[in-house]
């Protein structure tokens, strides 16, 4: 009885076998006529585009008729791919703005102290520089910023017109004390004052363990403040020839996703109390293995759209003890060229002077014992006169072609 109950009480529901059936036509003519208006094909006559074998075709959609211009010679294929390089870069310098924008507006919505530099960004929103180099130096290090002011770093009036006619930016970078606002962050700004040449980190405090953390925030910030070819970073005890290092990173100019600097992959050192020991050393496999391929940390260069990349994804870039192992580390697994140029890590004489008098100007030169010239400030001048380039080159320099002012 029961099951006889249940089966009269459903059988009330159920809908006639004819209605169902006139139901599901209806709905089936009823989808068949929004999809046509849905997918109608727009008026597209003429449209041209380009093959994978290089001739160009025009589609007449009133006819359907695909019309062929094959271009099968190897000045059609050079050209196709000329065209497509360009694109790419086009493609990805959108991607990375757009992307640098939305981070840049959740920054400021997080943290009110990057509004000063969106200030920044306005006024020299019209502006395309070619490089910006972060002199990486410390509070202690004042006689060393001396030593590079009076070799080749240029001063006053020169640095301003460095700016303006070859589009290159120079700054020494440092952050600020764990006392902020004590006697070594005072003696900076007085030291500003005088010579306007320094870059302050705002979020960064400055020690020796974490360059890692500095060099994070430099390019970050750099990229924030700049709209620059290149972004590049290179410590106070080093030598550089401006015009030479321009010339160099300008041949990479059209290239995206560059990495530049002197590769090398040293043993991941995971003694306590050595130099340079790696904490997380078991990341890099079984004891006495090597580093991957990185760049030395006295000098190395980024295309913008790595330095944006490390702006947009600060907050989750690990940080190793060592910061050019980091910047390496930053930079696996994304599709990266790593420019390995021994003219930005020449030794200091008789090397660097050798190499200048053969034709061979190094844009840069130091100690690889000292991982800088050793005595720095003692030393350096003698090295800007053995191997510095003309002191006309920087002027007459040809690299500021590449730089590319917006409408």
């Amino acid at each position: 009885m029961f099951v006889k109950s249940r089966g009269e009480h459903a059988s009330k529901h159920v809908l006639p076998k004819n209605l169902a059936l006139l139901l599901c036509f209806a709905s089936f003519c009823t989808g068949m006529f929004f999809s046509s208006r849905t997918w109608m094909v727009p008026d597209a006559k003429g449209i041209p585009w380009t093959s994978r074998t290089g001739g160009k075709q025009f589609v007449d959609y009133d006819r359907n008729i695909v019309v062929k211009n094959e271009g099968n010679s190897s000045g059609d294929i050079s050209g196709s791919q000329h065209s497509i390089l360009t694109m790419d870069k086009a493609i990805s310098d959108l991607e990375i703005k757009l992307m640098a924008s939305r981070a840049e507006h959740e920054t400021i919505q997080k943290d009110p102290m990057m509004s000063e530099g969106v200030k920044n960004i306005e006024l020299t929103l019209k502006r395309k520089y070619f490089m910006v180099i972060g002199i990486n130096t410390a509070f202690s290090s004042r006689k060393r910023r001396d030593s590079v002011r009076a070799t080749w770093m240029p001063q006053a009036e020169k640095r301003k017109k460095l700016e303006e006619e070859k589009g290159i930016i120079i700054r020494f970078v440092i952050g600020h004390s764990s006392t902020s606002g004590g006697i070594l962050d005072k003696a900076i700004e007085a030291e500003e004052k005088v010579h306007g040449d320094f870059l302050r980190l705002q979020q960064h405090v400055e020690g020796y363990l974490e360059l890692s953390a500095k060099t994070k925030t430099y390019f970050a910030t750099a990229v924030s403040l700049w709209d620059a070819e290149f972004y590049v970073k290179v410590d106070d005890d080093i030598h550089v020839n401006l015009a030479t290092l321009g010339v160099t990173l300008a041949r990479h100019s059209k290239k995206p996703r560059v990495y530049i600097g002197c590769m090398k992959s040293g043993p991941v050192l995971a003694r306590k109390g050595v130099k340079y020991h790696e904490p997380e050393y078991w990341k890099f496999g079984e004891v006495g293995n090597k580093y991957f391929r990185h760049a030395t940390g006295q000098l190395y260069a980024l295309s913008k759209d790595l330095a944006t990349y490390i702006f947009i994804n600060r907050n989750v870039l690990h940080k190793y003890a060592n910061e050019d192992v980091s910047l390496g580390a930053w930079f696996i697994g994304l599709d990266v060229e790593h420019v390995d140029d021994r003219r930005l890590c020449c030794g200091t004489p008789p090397d660097c002077e050798w190499k200048a008098q053969a034709g061979n100007i190094c844009a840069a030169s130091f100690d690889w014992r000292c991982s800088g010239i050793c005595r720095s400030v003692e030393r350096i001048m003698e090295v800007h006169e053995r191997c510095g380039e003309d002191k006309n080159a920087l002027w007459s320099a040809n690299f500021v072609q590449t730089i590319r002012t917006s409408s």
